[in-house]
């Protein structure tokens, strides 16, 4: 016999599916300091293309380079802007539920502050950009350095506070795994094709050539910009001297390491591993501080893109 729900049990059900869906959608503050650096990092990205690629036809990479592509084999009505967001809204909305509620209103935002501002720029300031970049001409190579570095401080700053400024990023996520290859395999896949697309719709190689150098210096821009000038190692320090060794650099950086059991592989001798974060500035003072105390020390270092922190209530 098939028993009747609680009254209890009622209530639970309703609670567990909120619970449910809270996961699902994720945590979501709005902080007006986040808008307020997206709105930067659209504005700056649509700085860099419209300025210094869009002008001598180079092309973005990703979902911007595609829109850049489609204005220009498409009737005039269809504009680098509208494609912007008739591409990259449905994938961050196809998306949504693997990166959630923040990433996807964060990303929709930018990408929509991006076109807005492609639009003024092009359509609305006393701009020319019909032919030839208003900072620097004709010059291919600049163009592609500073369109490249301009529009990767955008990209990397939405990155940042937490979004995407292009479709491909999302894309890259959700497929990449799929069919068994790396993100940055799939992105790059990505970018070829749509490079040699690019060649083969205006017949010349090279505006496409340049654009790989301006897709290489944005992506070397971005890593600059999400992992900033100060990037951390992880210095991994085998020893058995580890309670002298951590307490020297504790009194030295002002920070304490972990210490980790550990035995030797091939010598079974009882060892242990100090993992101690320090900036690339601080690598030899580190050096010498262990090895003056344990000269048979090993040392393995790891790049730490960020350290987070527990935050205080």
């Amino acid at each position: 016999m098939k028993r009747k729900p609680t009254k209890k049990a009622e209530k639970a059900a309703p609670a567990a599916d909120r619970s449910k869906k809270k996961k699902r959608l994720g945590s979501f503050e709005l902080r007006p300091t986040t808008f307020i650096f997206l709105t930067a990092a659209g504005i700056i990205n649509a700085f860099g293309v419209t300025l210094f690629l869009f002008p001598v036809r180079l092309y973005d990479s990703g979902i911007s380079g595609l829109s850049m592509l489609l204005d220009q084999v498409t009737p005039s009505g269809w504009t680098l802007s509208m494609f912007l967001l008739l591409l990259n809204i449905p994938i961050f909305v196809f998306g949504f539920k693997k990166q959630g509620l923040a990433f996807t209103v964060y990303s929709i935002y930018t990408v929509a502050v991006y076109s807005l501002a492609s639009f003024l720029i092009m359509n609305v300031l006393p701009i020319d950009v019909s032919f030839i970049s208003p900072l620097a001409g004709s010059d291919l190579l600049l163009c592609a350095i500073f369109g490249g570095v301009i529009s990767g401080i955008g990209s990397g700053l939405t990155i940042r506070f937490g979004g995407a400024i292009d479709g491909l990023d999302v894309l890259s996520v959700v497929f990449a795994k799929k069919i068994g290859i790396s993100i940055g395999t799939f992105a790059m896949i990505f970018n070829t094709l749509l490079y040699t697309a690019c060649g083969i719709t205006i017949r010349s190689w090279i505006l496409p050539l340049y654009s790989i150098v301006t897709y290489y210096i944005g992506s070397r821009t971005v890593d600059f910009v999400v992992e900033g000038i100060d990037s951390s190692k992880c210095a991994m320090i085998v020893t058995t001297k580890a309670d002298r060794i951590s307490s020297c650099l504790s009194e030295n950086f002002g920070s304490s390491g972990t210490i980790v059991n550990a035995i030797g592989g091939y010598s079974k001798e009882r060892k242990e591993i100090i993992y101690f974060v320090v900036n690339h500035f601080q690598i030899n003072k580190l050096r010498k501080l262990v090895h003056d105390i344990d000269p048979s020390a090993f040392i393995s270092l790891q790049d730490v893109s960020d350290i987070i922190r527990k935050r205080e209530s």
